[in-house]
């Protein structure tokens, strides 16, 4: 299950950078900058293939990409193949080409998803436009630790049938009846999969009304499909809102960062994105590109925000050239890159050993020898 969690999370992994580092690719081309190499994963190089001028390579460490242009450092200015010869606004293009791929590539997914048909919550969803309605559920979106349901062994996706008697149509009727049996001992049946659990779990009597008495989240889930254009265009009003809500969020956390020194909400790096697509893949493979698009998004948003080594950052340098009227000294601007680079790569240490404790990751690992 590791095994094939992991090689999962880097196809996606993989096929998301992949997008994003062909937008900066092909308009580098439309623009009649060379292109020396693009790379799938970080140096050292596994093998390349060399087509025309540009080497296709795939590389060891697994976690990004790259494409190499001639010029991108500031060099070359008098080559007219030169990434620093274009002009403002086609430097400007290329560099946020991989951030406008990235959204591209969501609004298919997300097309494809509307259009095909697959689970989602439909909670306060406009359906009256919708092609079908089928296989409406209450699924566990996700389950608070040391809860009754985790104690009982619930895991994310698992569907609600009954609770005592009721059967469970809705998120009221299962609100109502958790409130209305607060610290008793009642039979659960779920579905996961095609098995059908029964469990019996005794409802606690302290928590917050964010937990509830049973410590899940549930989602009301149905198989939702419209027409092609209906989908299209609920791709559009669904990709608003998502980076929307991301960037709002982002925006919380480097406040709270700032503020109080803390993110104020868990941040997940590799690892932690590794276990989300372990849990999506068992929700169905159009949980899975969902999924993928949400990613996509994020990686987006978290691109185009204005801070050294990233694409935001180089467009804030653009934007900066456009004012004055000259470039900002190489040297400088190199050492801005640097300094924010090394910055992210701790950042990414720092996420990533919280991940290893959360997640006990060594414990895991321990445990395949047995």
């Amino acid at each position: 299950m590791m095994l094939t969690t992991i090689i999962l999370f880097l196809l996606i992994l993989g096929v998301i950078v992949f997008v994003h580092e062909l937008g900066h690719f092909l308009v580098a081309k439309y623009h009649g900058v060379k292109v020396e190499e693009f790379g799938i994963g970080f140096p050292p190089k596994i093998f390349g293939i060399k087509k025309g001028e540009t080497e296709y390579t795939l590389n060891w460490i697994p976690l990004g990409g790259f494409v190499k242009i001639v010029g991108e450092d500031g060099e070359d200015k008098s080559d007219l193949r030169s990434f620093s010869s274009k002009s403002i606004g086609k430097r400007f293009q290329i560099i946020s080409a991989g951030v406008i791929m990235n959204v591209i590539f969501a609004l298919v997914i997300f097309s494809i998803i509307f259009s095909v048909g697959a689970p989602m919550d439909i909670e306060g969803m406009d359906l009256s436009r919708a092609k079908s309605v089928q296989d409406r559920q209450i699924k566990i979106a996700g389950i608070v630790d040391s809860s009754p349901a985790f104690e009982a062994g619930l895991q994310i996706g698992d569907s609600i049938l009954t609770a005592g008697e009721l059967e469970v149509n809705s998120k009221n009727d299962l609100y109502e009846f958790t409130r209305s049996n607060v610290g008793q001992t009642a039979v659960f049946t779920f579905q996961r999969g095609d098995e059908i659990l029964t469990k019996e779990i005794t409802l606690r009597q302290e928590f917050s009304e964010e937990e509830g008495s049973l410590g899940i989240a549930p989602s009301e889930t149905a198989v939702v499909a419209f027409s092609i254009i209906d989908a299209i265009m609920k791709s559009f009003s669904w990709v608003y809102y998502l980076i929307t809500y991301i960037f709002f969020a982002f925006a919380g956390i480097i406040w709270s960062l700032v503020a109080v020194g803390k993110a104020g909400v868990e941040v997940s790096g590799p690892i932690g994105i590794a276990v989300m697509t372990q849990q999506a893949a068992s929700m169905g493979f159009m949980v899975v590109l969902n999924f993928m698009a949400i990613i996509s998004i994020n990686l987006a948003i978290i691109n185009v925000l204005p801070f050294p080594a990233l694409d935001g950052g180089r467009l804030l340098f653009l934007i900066v050239e456009k004012i004055k009227g000259s470039p900002i000294r190489q040297e400088w601007e190199a050492k801005a890159n640097n300094f924010g680079f090394m910055l992210l790569m701790l950042l990414m240490v720092v996420v990533t050993f919280n991940d290893l404790l959360k997640f006990d990751v060594w414990g895991r690992v321990v445990g395949l020898f047995g």
